[in-house]
């Protein structure tokens, strides 16, 4: 007899519907998965055995056939464990197939027939949704993400005997009731207060943040980088519905989302270390999966010791800066990862660290500063709107019981400035313009719209472009700077002050000692 049952796979970021059909057939007690399976579903077959023998029922003495369609499409991961079990059920008569007719079923199993997690449940649940599926079982550590997509009856499955039981009607399973996404907490994150001194830091990253502009901050070891940057996250503006469901759903495919929590609501802060693959950062794989450029989108991408990294890790970072996607290409195809985030990059001015610090004195020769600053390439450091140095704390501030201006207070200014952004930018028939949201993503045609200047500023920038060589990436991205420092001002137009502290973010990386 041949049974039909209904699973789901992810490719990329998206859900595939996956016809999972089991037949039975003479020969020796067999079973052979057809449809491009990777080695986690051919592995399946002795999964399936074990837990349908554990879980009580009869395994089939015959020949079985199991076809994961289309069979264009590559299927990975333990997730068509459960599907295929229902299938051979089924198939043997111990099952009726209708009882699970509208339903799609995703489930790993043990060899005790208990179900377990699977990756990507949120974009399958999603699916399911979008293709009219009524219910989805899943395992129960999965429900609650399911539970997140509306108008879908999501089932949690402890175990095969006690979705079969269900099925027959012996016992009720109750369903996962919807996630209100609203209703889910947004966790405390690092403060502003909690920073002595920087207040020419905390400006910075303040400007940063409003207008979505990337950061280098270069400073002595303990200067208080790293504080800083695992602050940045709190005075970004909350996350909509939209982009926490966005971010979720690349950290449900990745694997990397907690068991404990459905929906991430804070802004995602990744800090891979510098010994981090090329592949690892921007995504790769046989099978393509999103790198540490996608998990930080819509937040920030914390590069410490920058130099440190590989020139090619480096290198790669250049298009997902510029494009706010990564595109992996394979010969069977290609797929594209979103990767809109902020990039943060911390480094000493030199190998000892102590370059121009007035206290502690340099160990390192002048060829050797040099070289070491010039492990950032030229264009990568021309991507980076805000150059900051970040010196060495003082001992009467450090000790002093005052505390800074809270992340709150300085995320209301970073909320206004965004919605003055958002205004700019909106496209009455919804969305943005040209997908501009924020003053880092103008490009030309916008920057000449919107960063107008007045004869004053005309000269100033005249000067600044003879003076530092700024190119013409460099000049666009020194009047955005200014766009977005006038509308954290709460101003029309950009004047000579604005643009002036535009200017002092720009990059001097040799002159430290000054």
């Amino acid at each position: 007899m041949l049974s039909r049952i209904f699973s789901c796979a992810v490719i990329g970021l998206d859900g595939v519907i996956v016809e999972v059909e089991v037949d039975t057939g003479p020969g020796l007690p067999k079973m052979v998965i057809v449809g491009l399976p990777d080695a986690a579903v051919q592995e399946s077959r002795e999964r399936v055995r074990s837990a349908v023998h554990n879980a009580g029922f009869d395994y089939p003495r015959r020949a079985l056939t199991v076809n994961l369609a289309p069979a264009s499409v590559r299927k990975e991961g333990p997730a068509y464990d459960l599907p295929i079990a229902l299938g051979v059920l089924a198939a043997t008569h111990q099952l009726d197939q209708s009882l699970l007719d509208e339903s799609l079923v995703i489930g790993e199993l043990s060899l005790d027939g208990s179900v377990r997690h699977v990756r990507g449940m949120l974009p399958m649940a999603a699916t399911a949704r979008e293709q009219n599926f009524k219910r989805v079982f899943v395992p129960s550590s999965d429900a609650a993400e399911a539970a997140l997509i509306p108008d879908l009856e999501v089932i949690p499955v402890n175990s095969l005997t006690e979705l079969v039981m269900h099925l027959r009607g012996e016992i009720h399973i109750e369903t996962t009731h919807t996630i209100d996404p609203a209703d889910v907490i947004e966790p405390i994150l690092s403060d502003f207060s909690e920073i002595k001194g920087q207040e020419h830091a905390k400006r910075a990253l303040e400007v940063a943040a409003a207008g979505g502009h990337n950061v280098l901050m270069i400073g002595p070891p303990g200067s208080g980088k790293t504080l800083l940057a695992r602050a940045l996250p709190s005075i970004l503006p909350k996350m909509t519905i939209d982009e926490a469901l966005d971010v979720t759903r690349i950290y449900s495919v990745a694997d990397a989302l907690p068991s404990d929590v459905p929906l991430l609501r804070a802004r995602p802060f990744r800090a891979p270390h510098h010994t981090i693959s090329h592949a690892g950062l921007v995504g790769g794989g046989h099978i393509p999966h999103p790198g540490e450029v996608s998990l930080a989108h819509r937040g920030v991408l914390f590069l410490d010791e920058l130099p440190e990294f590989g020139q090619r890790v480096l290198e790669v970072m250049r298009q997902p800066i510029e494009d706010k996607m990564v595109t992996i290409s394979r010969a069977n195809g290609s797929l594209t990862f979103p990767a809109n985030f902020e990039l943060v990059g911390a480094m000493n001015p030199c190998p000892c660290g102590y370059y121009g610090d007035p206290q502690r004195a340099c160990t390192c020769s002048d060829a050797t500063v040099t070289k070491y600053q010039k492990r950032i390439s030229g264009p990568l450091l021309d991507r980076i709107d805000i150059h900051i140095h970040v010196p060495r704390v003082e001992y009467e501030k450090l000790s002093s019981d005052r505390t800074g201006e809270p992340s709150c207070a300085i995320q209301k200014r970073v909320e206004a400035a965004r919605e003055c952004q958002r205004q700019r930018f909106k496209n009455p028939e919804g969305g943005f313009i040209n997908g501009v949201a924020c003053n880092a993503d103008m490009r030309p045609a916008e920057v000449r719209l919107y960063c107008d200047l007045d004869e004053t500023c005309r000269n100033l920038m005249k000067s600044a472009s003879m003076q530092l060589q700024l190119s013409a990436r460099a000049y666009h991205r020194v009047l955005k700077l200014a766009r977005t420092i006038a509308d954290l001002a709460g101003c029309e137009k950009i004047t000579s002050t604005h643009l002036a502290e535009a200017l002092q973010y720009r990059p001097r990386l040799l002159d430290n000692n000054a």
